[in-house]
């Protein structure tokens, strides 16, 4: 997933809109776009939607964010989307593998009341919302098969510090979230899933989304979250490996291939060793998973 996109789930006219704007996920938003008087109409809008949206023969996959576990609205929200088949559920909040296991645990109980195949909903944690959360981002590997993907915050966190912004003046973020950022990319890696960077919130800077994609994926980030239609294509074109890019993974696989005892080779007067080698497989696969390998 380059781009996923944030919908409020009471939009209908915003849902089907998502719908065609190229992003590889939606992500249905039952927490901080919905009121809590609008939470229950909220959750049956989100199911009907998914419920149409997912007989498409081309969509792009369906998530839906709902509510922190703190809040105890999770299982009202889990209840009435699980029937309606997500491809996953966004958690935010999450505070460390103990919470994917919790999850993971709700939806394999609604799986089996609705008929679903176990373990058919995956997971993607919102891993650096809450002060704990920070100290739990490595504890994420092998809580469940259904994790595939990590992202973080800095809005709810930077409330909880108790902080006046997290950013500066020319729009980067501040070291307690630059560090917030850094964990969710060690603790996607150490879980083997993927890291998905935050939203750019000034959506009417193209030029600022631009720069923040291109040095998250420089970073390690294969994907990012967008609050705007028009953030998504800046987003794909970011995160799917260039020409360029897919040529030189080529020639490093190649080079390898036809050396196998070596741990180095050497491509136009540069060294590139083993984990060159598994950083070029990585980049095809992506490139395969989006149709430009």
């Amino acid at each position: 997933m380059r781009s996923l996109l944030f919908v409020p789930a009471n939009d209908a006219k915003k849902l089907d809109k998502a719908m065609a704007c190229g992003a590889d996920a939606l992500i249905v938003d039952l927490e901080d776009s919905i009121p809590a008087q609008g939470k229950a109409n909220a959750r049956t809008s989100a199911a009907a939607f998914i419920s149409e949206a997912g007989k498409a023969a081309h969509r792009p996959r369906l998530l839906v964010r709902i509510n922190g576990f703190a809040t105890g609205l999770a299982d009202a929200d889990l209840d009435a989307v699980v029937p309606a088949r997500p491809d996953a559920i966004m958690l935010p909040k999450a505070e460390g593998g103990a919470d994917v296991v919790r999850t993971d645990a709700k939806l394999l109980a609604r799986e089996a009341i609705a008929g679903l195949p176990d373990g058919s909903i995956r997971i993607v944690a919102i891993a650096t919302e809450t002060a704990t959360a920070l100290f739990l981002a490595g504890t994420y590997g092998g809580a469940s098969a259904r994790l595939e993907g990590l992202t973080w915050g800095a809005e709810d966190l930077s409330a909880e510090l108790g902080a006046e912004a997290n950013r500066d003046g020319e729009g980067r973020f501040l070291d307690p979230y630059r560090l917030a950022r850094a964990l969710c990319l060690a603790g996607a890696a150490a879980a083997r899933v993927q890291a998905i960077d935050t939203v750019a919130v000034d959506f009417r800077n193209a030029a600022a989304l631009r720069q923040e994609s291109e040095e998250a994926r420089r970073d390690g980030f294969t994907g990012k979250m967008a609050i705007h239609p028009a953030q998504v294509p800046i987003i794909n074109e970011v995160f799917t490996p260039s020409a360029a890019a897919i040529a030189e993974a080529r020639a490093v696989i190649a080079a390898f291939e036809a050396n196998p005892e070596r741990g180095t080779v050497g491509i136009d007067g540069v060294m590139y060793d083993r984990p060159h080698l598994e950083r070029a497989r990585q980049l095809l696969a992506r490139a395969t998973a989006v149709g430009v390998g």
